[in-house]
């Protein structure tokens, strides 16, 4: 059945994520939990068609994730922000990710390398994201994205980047998790606003906390 090969498909995708990005996923965790530490501030851009939805707000989710607003959020010196394009190239990602290196931004971006190598820059710089940001985090896609040549279809079938995303992002954010708790900096953690206490716990603890110390 399509659905065995496709099941196989995403878990060989994610056994692959799992094994060649973890000493990519341990650095961008440290990283995040320093800069938070001091002071900055984390941002998700888009991340494969708002995969970042499942860490902002979430039950289980840490506070310091914030959603970046194209001119509401300021960005500073410091401060992490998490950009996604599986080719690499997609313009205005790229020109978001340049313009936060200017300015002394960490700059975090999930692409896919087998298919950011295998395209052409469109950026006036002649670059890609992996070639400037800060750290890569590879999302193993292959090119163009889709996983499965399926009988019957002349398109391949089921894309690779959007479940490899969200499982690299909860890896990097138990990372800095863990780092900040050994620090002695314990993130707020939101808990379910649908069960009985949640919504109660998450403004007066989590709320509260992040608005006095930033996570």
């Amino acid at each position: 059945m399509l659905l065995d090969t496709y099941q196989q498909a995403a878990f060989d995708l994610l056994y692959k994520a799992r094994t060649t990005q973890r000493e990519a996923i341990i650095k961008v965790g440290t990283l995040m939990a320093d800069a938070i530490e001091n002071g900055g501030r984390v941002y998700l851009n888009n991340i494969c068609h708002s995969i970042e939805q499942d860490l902002l707000n979430r039950g289980g989710g840490p506070a310091f994730y914030r959603h970046y607003e194209g001119g509401k959020t300021e960005l500073k010196a410091g401060d992490v922000l998490f950009v996604s394009s599986v080719s690499g190239r997609t313009l205005p990602v790229v020109n978001l990710a340049w313009e936060a290196m200017e300015k002394g931004v960490n700059v975090i971006a999930l692409t896919s390398m087998t298919y950011a190598t295998a395209v052409e820059p469109v950026h006036p710089s002649g670059k890609k994201l992996h070639e400037f940001v800060t750290a890569v985090l590879d999302n193993c896609a292959p090119a163009a994205e889709a996983m499965l040549e399926v009988e019957g279809l002349e398109p391949r079938f089921a894309a690779a980047s959007g479940i490899a995303s969200d499982f690299i992002m909860w890896s990097v954010t138990s990372v800095c998790v863990e780092k900040m708790i050994a620090d002695g900096k314990t993130p707020g953690v939101f808990k379910s606003a649908n069960f009985p206490g949640g919504a109660d716990y998450n403004h007066t603890v989590v709320d509260t906390q992040y608005a006095e110390l930033g996570y």
